[in-house]
């Protein structure tokens, strides 16, 4: 039997209704087009995920996304070798923590605001291009609109069925969230926890939040992955978790492209448009590869990709494809210096950075800090491998004037 063909045409269809979908619908909506966006589940809902917004964001969000900040993060305490460990403070935020069922629904609730159609509990398992358009199919109806936007994650249906061969590997991270009767001291001072230890290939994190912990490891590097016995040994090594029942773990894929970032020639997240389909987010492979940081950049593309099919609709003389090109343009530099950064950082032996640590402490305390400005905007990647090299050239770990 076939499901009945609704008459009713959109400009837009948006898969997906997490950062980077919510924020496209609602930069869509505010620029006058109609627009039908999917969720394959209700609002709000729990989503395995840090929480933990870069302060630059507030540059790109509604000034009141601070009535949803759980916690605000002014420190940050890196592990880096043993029980070494130094802590960066500013009197600027380095962070906001949030919760994602409130993070996302406050941004669905801004698209609905901007006038999008919101249909919840609907899963799309099906995308038929035509020739001006697309028609989505799901288990309840089928729709047509002249674009279709894959915000649908790691593991996108629209980039499956859109976008035939692209890759899908992703790294794996595992997460647990701590809720106890008393406050945390990492509450009180408002400290984010990185432990370079804390992951064979990566980082261990713990994230204060309003009434606990979000807590997790991921491993950046491909290849020999463990995510399991890494979160073991962070929950048993980590003296501030020490006397904490931390609940077992959930798994979660970030979808970073480490082999495309370092090949000349190669876009380091693959095409992004195809026909009249945009993946944004996760489903553009749109995570940092040193931090796995993805929020940031799944409100950032939701932005581009709004713009460009805004512009696309209105007037014939632009294409779609400008989106890649804007989202090449404004990340891939960065990409592409963080996944140099991710394979030195990540692949160095733990004794290393001790090592460095030790012997060198004021030339990687520098470094440390340059992270925290990184978060903050004040740094970029590409300044930030610039005064690595500078370094590296003089005598390492000699101080310079305005360094």
């Amino acid at each position: 039997m076939s499901l009945p063909l609704h008459s009713f045409q959109y400009d837009a269809i948006v898969v997906g209704l997490g950062p980077a979908g919510a924020s496209t619908a609602y930069e869509l909506g505010q620029l006058g087009m109609s627009v039908l966006a999917f969720d394959k589940q209700v609002h709000p809902r729990y989503k395995v995920c840090g929480g933990g917004l870069s302060a630059r964001i507030e540059r790109i969000l509604p000034a009141d996304f601070k009535t949803i900040v759980e916690a605000t993060v002014y420190r940050v305490q890196f592990i880096y070798g043993g029980t070494d460990s130094f802590i960066v403070e500013s009197p600027q935020p380095v962070a906001y923590m949030v919760m994602r069922q409130t993070f996302d629904q406050w941004l669905v609730e801004k698209a609905r605001q901007a006038g999008v159609e919101i249909r919840e509990e609907e899963s799309v398992v099906a995308i038929q291009e035509l020739e001006d358009g697309v028609e989505v199919a799901t288990g309840k109806g089928r729709y047509r609109g002249r674009v279709v936007i894959g915000a649908d994650g790691a593991m996108s249906v629209v980039a499956q069925q859109c976008f035939p061969g692209r890759d899908v590997g992703n790294i794996p991270a595992l997460e647990s969230e701590y809720h106890g009767n008393t406050p945390h001291a990492f509450q009180g001072t408002h400290t984010v926890l990185i432990s370079l230890r804390g992951a064979k290939k990566g980082y261990g994190w713990i994230f204060p939040k309003k009434r606990g912990l979000s807590l997790g490891v991921g491993e950046f590097v491909r290849g020999g992955n463990r995510p399991k016995r890494s979160f073991e040994d962070f929950i048993r090594h980590e003296s501030a978790l020490a006397g904490l029942s931390i609940p077992s773990p959930v798994g979660h894929p970030l979808p970073i492209a480490h082999h495309q970032a370092n090949r000349f020639g190669h876009r380091w997240a693959g095409s992004l448009v195809r026909h009249r389909a945009v993946l944004v987010g996760d489903a553009g492979r749109l995570v940092d590869p040193l931090l796995g940081e993805g929020i940031y950049y799944a409100v950032r593309s939701g932005q581009l990709a709004a713009a460009s099919v805004a512009t696309t609709l209105r007037d014939p003389r632009h294409r779609l494809e400008e989106y890649g090109t804007k989202v090449e343009a404004e990340f891939g530099p960065e990409f592409r210096v963080a996944s140099r950064l991710g394979a030195i950082i990540y692949g160095l032996p733990r004794s290393c950075h001790w090592w460095a640590g030790r012997t060198f402490p004021e030339t990687y305390q520098r470094v440390l800090r340059r992270y925290c400005e990184l978060l903050q905007g004040r740094e970029t990647y590409q300044t930030l491998w610039t005064k690595i090299l500078q370094r590296l050239r003089g005598p390492f770990g000699r101080s310079s004037p305005g360094s």
